[in-house]
């Protein structure tokens, strides 16, 4: 397998864990606060990154490595779930979802603009054309915006963007796993003692299913899920490979109607099926 066609497997297994945090956040929130639970993911993971470094004595990242890790720690592990959570106290999770479709073409752009990629027209065609297909099956839900919830999803979107693209570039040099663990660890003196602060007052209460939620989201999607997804992009390109983004709404649907019974008509699979379509185009272009 070249590493083309490695990457958007990396990719795709990357995206189908990320595609597991909404139902498990939606499991979680039952016992949890979304504060407590964005900051414990975040801390919980950077304790288990530190130990994976320290166990297989990487070596630090140069001192000119450090500020692209910071823009990983800020854009990744503390905007874009802080971000997110804060917006969805104004806005429903459907109208996030008109947001989130963006996030393939923000990761696009700061591809070419810190990356140095250049697709070609036609890719940039297939990927405005997937961001409006799940943009407008947002809206077509019936939800309802608020100004404050959604600047406070462009902010999201953009510094996610930003964080995937250069991680993505960084892990190059350093590998995939490697660089999600150092920027979990430069968010650990902030994230640990925030989690520790909002912790629950009675931990007793809390159940299994939140547990469970919350070792996911701690493990997969705050660090698992970052191996795959670093290792896609720097094989395949940052730009080529985001477009699976667009795919893990729909994947997180079918989750949740696996998981949570909710139920999901045929007009998702209809949509998801023109979202394949558009992330065919954008990777024949790329």
């Amino acid at each position: 397998m070249d590493d083309k066609a490695a990457g958007w497997l990396n990719g795709f297994l990357g995206v189908a864990i990320f595609s597991g945090s909404l139902p498990a956040t939606r499991i979680a929130v039952h016992d949890l606060t979304p504060l407590f639970l964005t900051t414990a993911r975040a801390a919980i993971a950077g304790l288990i990154g530190i130990a994976l470094l320290l166990l297989l004595r990487q070596k630090w990242p140069r001192r000119g490595e450090i500020g692209s890790l910071a823009i990983v720690a800020l854009g990744c592990v503390v905007g874009f779930p802080l971000l997110t959570a804060l917006a969805l106290q104004s806005i429903t999770s459907a109208r996030a979802t008109v947001f989130i479709g963006l996030l393939p073409l923000s990761t696009a752009v700061f591809g070419v603009l810190r990356g140095g990629e250049r697709p070609r027209f036609g890719f940039w065609l297939f990927s405005l054309a997937g961001a409006a297909i799940v943009a407008l099956f947002a809206l077509s839900q019936g939800s309802a915006g608020d100004a404050w919830g959604d600047g406070l999803m462009v902010a999201s979107i953009l510094v996610c963007g930003l964080g995937y693209a250069e991680g993505a570039r960084l892990s190059r040099e350093l590998g995939g796993w490697q660089v999600i663990s150092f920027a979990l660890a430069l968010s650990l003196p902030v994230m640990l003692p925030l989690a520790l602060c909002w912790a629950p007052g009675n931990p007793g209460a809390i159940g299994w299913p939140a547990l469970s939620a919350l070792a996911y989201v701690s493990l997969f999607s705050m660090l698992i899920g970052f191996v795959f997804w670093y290792r896609g992009l720097a094989q395949g390109g940052i730009a080529a490979v985001g477009q699976l983004q667009l795919l893990q709404p729909f994947l997180s649907l079918a989750l949740a109607a696996l998981l949570l019974h909710e139920q999901v008509g045929l007009a998702v699979w209809a949509v998801a099926a023109g979202v394949v379509v558009c992330v065919a185009g954008a990777k024949r272009y790329a």
